[in-house]
């Protein structure tokens, strides 16, 4: 660790804290049907939109109709998506003539992209048409991450309204997301990639003579406006099977720097937009200060574990000054490596611009522990916000039972309906993870895929379903996971990890919506202090911690311990 890291790393966090006000009074404003600098432009294309899909703007849904048009929707886009894909050969675009994905691949594929998961069991510039990049997986990239944000404003009504049986319509707050947010501010991060050396080419590959003088083929494509809203929309999909490692998706410093900024940025200012809309600041900035507090500590704990050095490589003569550099690259940095980790697993992206299978035995821990912890760290856009809410309606609920009041939450009485959805909301996640790796860890021909044996391979597996149902996307490496098992099997985990989550979480928004919003009394436990900032993030380190440290203990830890000894795995 030096000095200098540690300013990068604070000034890339003041960067955001900064940014974090402005963006959310402005995403505030679009969601809650308010004039904005962007209006005059953008109305009338809003209008045009709803105009010719035939929606009804000023026309509500309750919370089964805005679920019922979620998941059509995004079924509808899974279809599109797999059609598109196994159709690849037929279709325009595609210079380097790559033929139809495989169905499992496909599946897998189709399924990642809209639950805004990511995962890729294929290499970009091997496998998919300048086409399919395009129009299959950028507009995915806008679509997923607008229904996200979709749901979680329709949460965020819930708390405003009272004795009312409408959340919002989806097909609004969609179009809203899309039009007035992951549009503009995509089209400035492209154009701003373009400057940095960012490809944006139809072109399929160019011949380059290297240094020795041998030729050498290179891929090309639309790589800007892709990896734009890929981080944006914290999506997190690479254009190169390398993602962000690759110099044309990150060239230097200045990109990665920008690449973080988007990631994490959007989700951020929404925990602000919430507190804005519901009419109370100080809870935006309670749950701001949670997902600082959370992440800032992950990224320290990678910054030393991989600072620290890798003792095998030291006991075999390496140099372990700049610490632990194996799989990463040099131009980054072990301190830019390090919040690049945590930043997208705890945002739910999923980009890597190192192979987190070669951190150390703790260094690769923390990516995977904050995606077990329900990725609000501050998660993906929208996701990351009602897995939060989750989170705070859990804590005022412990914090009833402690003091022996009704619990409350801004307003809403939270009762047994509400909690019985919360926890089927957060029981999802272990089942998936848990589940999915206990049957692949007994199993040969799952076992036949992983890289390594022993603890490293157990954190391969885990590694693997912890991302797909947390809709990361991040893989920790050496999984040869483009199996028909492991497709399927990762594509329920996403499946449920996305929208098994959604449903439950929409249902509490129409149960609170349909209560009376009452005003707060003397014995109503606040929610916008530092004292609830310690219990929830107790509550969300507990649930974590609880649910997977078995598993993380034999995987990880052990690793760390054999690694310590000096021991290979």
């Amino acid at each position: 660790m030096s000095l200098v890291g540690w300013l990068q790393i604070g000034l890339l966090f003041l960067i955001v804290f900064v940014l974090i006000k402005p963006l959310g009074l402005y995403m505030a404003s679009v969601f809650a049907g308010e004039k904005t600098w962007a209006s005059p432009v953008l109305k009338p294309v809003e209008r045009l939109f709803y105009a010719t899909a035939g929606v009804k703007a000023d026309s509500e849904q309750g919370w089964i109709a805005y679920t019922f048009g979620m998941l059509a929707f995004n079924m509808f886009g899974f279809v599109a998506l797999y059609g598109l894909f196994r159709l690849q050969g037929y279709l325009p675009f595609n210079p380097q003539g790559f033929g139809a994905v495989a169905p499992d691949l496909a599946f897998n594929t189709a399924v990642s992209f809209v639950a805004n998961t990511n995962w890729q069991s294929y290499g970009g510039e091997t496998t998919m048409s300048h086409f399919s990049q395009m129009a299959g997986l950028t507009v995915q990239n806008f679509l997923s991450a607008a229904t996200g944000f979709a749901v979680a404003i329709a949460v965020t009504r819930a708390f405003v309204r009272s004795n009312a049986s409408t959340v919002g319509n989806f097909w609004v707050d969609m179009t809203r997301a899309t039009l007035y947010v992951l549009l503009p501010l995509s089209i400035l991060v492209a154009l701003t990639f373009v400057a940095m050396g960012l490809p944006q080419t139809l072109d399929g590959s160019v011949v380059a003579t290297t240094l020795e003088g041998t030729k050498q083929t290179i891929s090309l494509g639309p790589v800007a406006s892709q990896e734009a809203i890929k981080q944006l929309g914290t999506n997190g999909g690479g254009f190169f099977n390398a993602n962000a490692a690759h110099p044309f998706e990150n060239p230097n410093a200045f990109s990665n720097y920008l690449n973080i900024l988007s990631m994490v940025t959007l989700s951020a200012a929404l925990a602000y937009a919430f507190g804005q809309m519901v009419g109370d600041r100080r809870q935006g900035w309670a749950f701001v200060a949670t997902i600082a507090v959370l992440l800032i500590s992950g990224v320290a704990a990678i910054y030393w574990a991989e600072s620290a050095g890798n003792p095998i490589h030291t006991s075999l003569g390496l140099d372990g000054s700049l610490g632990n550099m194996e799989g990463k690259e040099i131009r980054f940095g072990q301190a830019m490596t390090a919040a690049y980790a945590a930043v997208t697993t705890g945002v739910s992206d999923g980009a890597v611009n190192a192979m987190h299978g070669s951190f150390t035995g703790l260094g690769g821990l923390v990516p995977m522990f904050l995606m077990q912890l329900g990725e609000v760290l501050p998660g993906g856009v929208g996701s990351g916000l009602y897995g939060m809410i989750v989170f705070a309606i859990l804590t005022v609920f412990v914090a009833g039972l402690m003091v022996g009041r009704t619990p409350e939450f801004l307003g809403k009485k939270i009762e047994g309906r509400e909690m019985k959805y919360a926890m089927l909301a957060v029981l999802i996640l272990p089942l998936s993870i848990l589940g999915f790796s206990a049957v692949s860890a007994v199993m040969p021909s799952a076992l036949a895929s992983i890289g390594t044996a022993g603890p490293h391979g157990l954190s391969e597996i885990l590694y693997a379903y912890t991302s797909a149902t947390a809709n990361n996307g991040s893989a920790f490496g050496g999984l040869s996971a483009n199996t028909p098992w492991y497709n399927t099997t990762l594509g329920i985990a996403m499946l449920l990890g996305r929208f098994a989550y959604m449903v439950p979480v929409l249902a509490i928004a129409g149960s609170l919506a349909a209560k009376t919003r009452i005003s707060a009394s003397k014995g109503t436990f606040p929610t916008n202090t530092p004292l609830f900032v310690g219990l929830l993030i107790a509550i969300i380190l507990i649930l974590g911690g609880l649910q997977y440290f078995p598993s993380l203990a034999l995987g990880p830890i052990v690793e760390h311990l054999l690694m310590l000894s000096g021991q290979t795995f």
